[in-house]
């Protein structure tokens, strides 16, 4: 059975996993979530990096693929990862959008995803409004199990004063906003179409493997 290690720092890579063994059952997926060092992956790149560079170390070349649940360390650490380790298959998160639009865009993040390059020239290409919530204190509280819904619906609808109109689409870049979705839709419209980068990570994983049959899911 191939062997597939899920790295991350919280609830959003237990959430990747379980998604992984239901698409692919047939893969045996190693969950190497580091708990303890999760605000330092979350807010430094650079740390997140050597961090998870230790973790990783037992698996590097004795694995089929490693994938990152965490959107810093694919939008900072991904190339780093596979010109070192050249070896050893590498796939990290997308951005959960295809194309460009000029749709109004909200995008659930943390501020040290916002400030990374890659984010930025995101920025720059689209031609529609984005406005960028981040919410630094949601990943924590949400391993600790102290968001609530509630909380989370709150907190948005606070930020939504913001906006002149609902968006018609919500980006979540951060893993550990998955499982909102239900709140995401409650605050900001039914109709919102909501993005993630799990099912095109999972489409890599597929790709990676050179396994057929991955689907494109609507949102």
């Amino acid at each position: 059975m191939r062997k597939v290690v899920v790295f991350d720092s919280g609830q959003g890579g237990e959430l990747f996993a379980d998604k992984l063994e239901a698409e692919l059952p047939v893969v045996e997926v190693i969950r190497v979530i580091d708990w303890r060092d999760a605000e330092r992956i979350l807010k430094s790149p650079r740390l997140a990096r050597r961090v998870a560079e230790a973790a990783l170390k037992p698996y590097i070349g004795r694995v089929d693929l490693i994938v990152f649940a965490n959107q810093l360390l694919t939008f900072t650490s991904l190339r780093y990862f596979r010109r070192r380790y050249k070896k050893q298959a590498f796939v990290g998160l997308g951005m959960g959008v295809s194309k460009i639009s000029k749709r109004v865009t909200v995008v659930l993040t943390t501020r040290a995803v916002a400030k990374t390059f890659y984010y930025r020239l995101f920025f720059l290409k689209t031609r529609g409004k984005i406005f960028t919530f981040c919410l630094d204190t949601w990943p924590s509280m949400i391993d600790e199990g102290e968001l609530t819904p509630r909380d989370a619906m709150d907190e948005m609808k606070e930020r939504l004063v913001q906006l002149s109109n609902k968006p018609e689409r919500a980006i979540l870049l951060c893993s550990h906003f998955c499982e909102l979705k239900n709140e995401v839709r409650e605050v900001f419209g039914r109709n919102v179409n909501i993005c993630d980068g799990t099912d095109e990570a999972i489409r890599g994983v597929y790709r990676a493997l050179g396994i057929k049959g991955a689907k494109k899911r609507k949102k």
